[in-house]
């Protein structure tokens, strides 16, 4: 059962000072004995500035420096960043440490509520997870939340528990929408869900463009049976939790959503 650890905080422009903050809550996990310690969406820098000029390979030096901050602590590390995609970026998540290096790209891409994300990001097409200790963690970004059927094929490929780091726009019910959604994923999926959003900018007095989606805060973990396990609160904070797999097991047995679907 790994311990697993939601950094709920803002990033800003620069990537530089993003990796300094990366490296000041890895520590902080780590000290509390987390395994995994994951960090919002837009982690290499936030949105709302030219991501084009900012994205760098997975071999590049933001990445590697987040590499040997993992290996430094022995954890893993997920946090979100942009590669490069032609003419646009893609929206990778890093998930590096614990002997791996490589990435999962966005899928579902935010063109909603007035926002146009593929306009410079690229999607993904490609399902993620990862091993830690014998328990297999699915991967998703923020409006993946909103496809159910991600969510399931990732725990018919074995995974207990989705890691979904965000960065959520903020307006009228989306707080709300949030917390319903990664709570029916968990339950319709029997899997963990582990939220981890942007830190709300109110909150922390980053400046931040505020025509994009830079997170509400509100990071939860909600159980496979669709319950809270745990959730922050706004402003910058850091949540360490359990997963036990043995709860993902019981949900599927129970509602059976895996084996009845048919579409």
């Amino acid at each position: 059962m790994p311990r697993i650890a939601l950094c709920q905080l803002t990033s800003g422009p620069d990537p530089a000072a993003n990796l300094d903050l990366v490296r000041e809550w890895t520590a902080r996990a780590a000290a509390g004995d987390a395994r995994v310690v994951v960090f919002p969406e837009a982690m290499m820098a936030a949105f709302g500035v030219p991501l084009g000029p900012l994205a760098e390979p997975l071999d590049g030096p933001w990445a590697s420096a987040v590499a040997s901050v993992a290996a430094e602590h022995d954890v893993l590390i997920v946090a979100g960043m942009f590669t490069p995609a032609g003419d646009r970026v893609r929206n990778t998540l890093l998930v590096t440490g614990l002997g791996e290096h490589r990435g999962y790209d966005k899928i579902h891409l935010y063109d909603a509520f007035g926002f146009k994300e593929s306009h410079t990001v690229a999607p993904g097409d490609a399902l993620a997870t990862v091993t830690v200790d014998g328990t297999v963690l699915g991967l998703a970004t923020c409006y993946d939340v909103r496809f159910p059927s991600l969510f399931q094929k990732l725990a018919e490929q074995g995974a207990a528990a989705v890691l979904l780091p965000a960065s959520w726009g903020a307006g009228e019910g989306k707080r709300e929408q949030w917390e319903l959604l990664v709570r029916a994923r968990a339950l319709d999926s029997g899997s963990w869900v582990l939220a981890c959003d942007q830190a709300d900018p109110a909150v922390t007095g980053v400046a931040v463009n505020p025509k994009a989606p830079t997170g509400i805060g509100y990071s939860t973990v909600a159980d496979p049976f669709g319950r809270v396990h745990a959730a922050l609160g706004a402003g910058a904070d850091l949540l360490i939790t359990e997963i036990d797999p043995a709860v993902s097991t019981a949900s599927r047995e129970a509602t059976a959503v895996l084996p009845n679907r048919r579409v």
